[in-house]
């Protein structure tokens, strides 16, 4: 996805998407951490509401991509994603739930306040290199999707790719 918004808007206005994923997802790991798991051990029906609603999400945002129109174009209604909007997407990212209940099950297991910040702050300080090289790389493909017609290949490529990153939520 952050690809896919550096391609389409540039680094500068995917800031906002880059800080909302990792904030948002610092947050995650920090609640997840100090007893939202339970939720899910007291209540196993919510991981499955949680999965089938991620699923649906994810696969309203792979149709978001595949027919997103080109920045400036006159049908170019799209825009990159808002801060408030990517660290609220992290609720509904299943890969962002499944490295968060690890994350914490593997290197937090006490779940003592310290030990749970601190695998939150790793994780904060590995996440925004991680999601800039995704959105530098999409941005330095701008040159090559400057044609509508690349540029739409592109999007559809996205789209399926994120689809097909369902394959695993779906085969459990």
């Amino acid at each position: 996805m952050l690809m896919a918004s550096g391609a389409n808007y540039g680094f500068r206005s995917t800031i906002p998407h880059m800080l909302g994923v990792g904030i948002g997802f610092v947050v995650m790991v920090a609640l997840v951490g100090i007893g939202l798991v339970r939720v899910f051990d007291a209540w196993p029906v919510a991981h499955h509401i949680l999965t089938w609603v991620s699923v649906a999400y994810l696969l309203w945002l792979a149709w978001r991509i595949a027919h997103s129109a080109a920045p400036g174009s006159a049908d170019g209604t799209g825009r990159p994603m808002r801060f408030i909007e990517a660290a609220a997407f992290q609720w509904v990212n299943p890969k962002a739930w499944t490295m968060a209940l690890n994350a914490i099950t593997l290197y937090a297991p006490e779940r003592n306040l310290t030990s749970v910040l601190l695998v939150a702050a790793i994780f904060g300080a590995i996440n925004l290199p991680s999601v800039s090289s995704w959105t530098l790389m999409g941005q330095q493909m701008r040159r090559v999707l400057s044609n509508p017609r690349r540029l739409q290949l592109f999007n559809w490529t996205m789209a399926l790719l994120l689809v097909g990153s369902l394959a695993p939520v779906l085969m459990q």
